[in-house]
């Protein structure tokens, strides 16, 4: 869903019992409701009061072992209300994006010579290879001059890491770029951006960061790559995990000015690529498109080979995949969200993960967890977020080597 934050928790989740890593045509996750009761701080399906946690801290499941890099999420007191905090997040004064980058496109898809645009932030050619790359994909109608993206991009940069802005096909002034739309299940474009950069300089360590829709496409390809290298972590906030139910709850009345917002975006990039490819994408006999369900019915599915919006819903989800990480995995969500909605299936299998930290907040809407100040940092997601990549990169979490440990550490 978008990209530009409610109770809290942590914990893991495990891949299915026979074992079995789901192709792209799966249609394993279902709806539901999100069941679970996030009051409490503790690790899930962990009985209370059986395990130490960070003392004042209302997340389940951050314990004492990720103290180092995890603090508490306090909302600012004015903003405690989900749509406050996205609004807010979205229109909060940043001080200027100030770092130079080298803007780079890449081939995503040779059959068509689709080309994703990239805006690049390298380390020192001498230590390159050897430093943490982090790989940041925007949210729907987003892009990498996104607030949010450049404010992680800062403070990566600052932490010694390269950085890759990634812009999803036709996203950031790049329709011309592809013949193609950008949809939530086109996992293989990041990649695509992962192997060419790893091939040309020899990139030792990956990191994949995802805001909303973004998050859904990291999780996606963690997923369906396992333990492949050069990826070592994946960090999210408000991954529209299970897309379904949140594009339903998009259309809820409370919601409505939010998908206006996305819709009337989207519709004005359909026009344009109508304009830059006639030939592909007629607009006659489309007709009104009036929620976000009814754009990927209309739109996405028979223009992007799916067979409706379920089929699409479907096999676009991480939610199918997320039992299939083995790298260590952030997922920041809010329990006032406005629209992200997980079911019940998808959070036990998040939980059942010992890869996967899942924290859930009281606070924090949709991707904005503006925290007070006295707490320190405003932007308590950004800041957590390349904490969580440090900790990672300097074997302060851990890692696929050793499921003992993981295991013991997170239940």
């Amino acid at each position: 869903m978008g990209g530009d934050e409610p109770r809290e928790h942590c914990s893991s989740f495990k891949s299915d019992a026979d074992g079995t890593r789901r192709g792209n045509n799966d249609k394993s996750a279902g709806p539901g409701e999100c069941e679970a009761d996030c009051s409490g701080a503790r690790i899930h399906g962990t009985p209370p009061g059986t395990l130490p946690d960070l003392e004042g801290s209302p997340h389940s499941g951050i314990r004492a072992e990720h103290a180092d890099w995890f603090t508490p999420f306090k909302a600012h007191p004015w903003l405690s209300n989900g749509h406050l905090q996205t609004i807010a997040g979205n229109f909060l004064w940043r001080p200027r994006f100030r770092l130079s980058a080298i803007a780079e496109t890449v081939e995503v898809d040779a059959a068509d010579g689709s080309c994703a645009l990239c805006h690049c932030h390298w380390q020192p050619v001498p230590v390159r290879a050897t430093r943490l790359t982090a790989v940041l994909v925007h949210g729907l109608e987003g892009s990498s001059e996104s607030r949010y993206i450049q404010g992680i991009a800062a403070r990566a940069w600052e932490a010694g890491m390269n950085v890759i802005r990634m812009n999803m096909r036709n996203c950031g002034d790049s329709d011309e770029l592809t013949p193609t739309l950008y949809h939530s299940g086109r996992s293989g474009d990041v990649g695509a951006v992962v192997s060419n950069f790893t091939a040309r300089f020899g990139l030792r360590r990956v990191a994949l960061v995802g805001y909303s829709m973004g998050g859904n496409l990291v999780l996606k390809l963690a997923g369906e790559w396992g333990g492949r290298p050069p990826l070592v972590a994946v960090a999210t906030v408000c991954p529209a995990i299970d897309l379904a139910l949140s594009a339903d709850a998009l259309h809820e009345p409370a919601n409505r000015i939010y998908e206006r917002h996305f819709l009337r975006s989207l519709m004005r990039r359909f026009r344009r690529k109508a304009e830059l490819f006639p030939g592909i994408y007629p607009t006659r006999g489309i007709g009104p498109v009036r929620s976000i369900r009814e754009f990927d019915q209309k739109i996405v599915a028979p223009f992007c080979g799916f067979r409706d919006a379920d089929d699409y819903y479907y096999r676009a989800a991480s939610a199918r995949v997320v039992d299939c990480i083995a790298v260590p995995t952030l997922i920041l969500c809010a329990k006032d969200d406005p629209f992200i909605r997980l079911s019940a299936e998808t959070r036990a299998r998040l939980l059942a993960n010992p890869r996967i930290v899942f924290a859930e907040t009281s606070h924090g809407g949709h991707c904005a967890f503006l925290s007070r100040r006295t707490a320190g940092d405003v932007h308590w997601a950004e800041a957590t977020l390349v904490r969580f990549l440090q900790a990672v990169n300097e074997s302060r979490f851990p890692g696929p080597a050793n499921d003992a440990a993981v295991a013991s550490q997170l239940q």
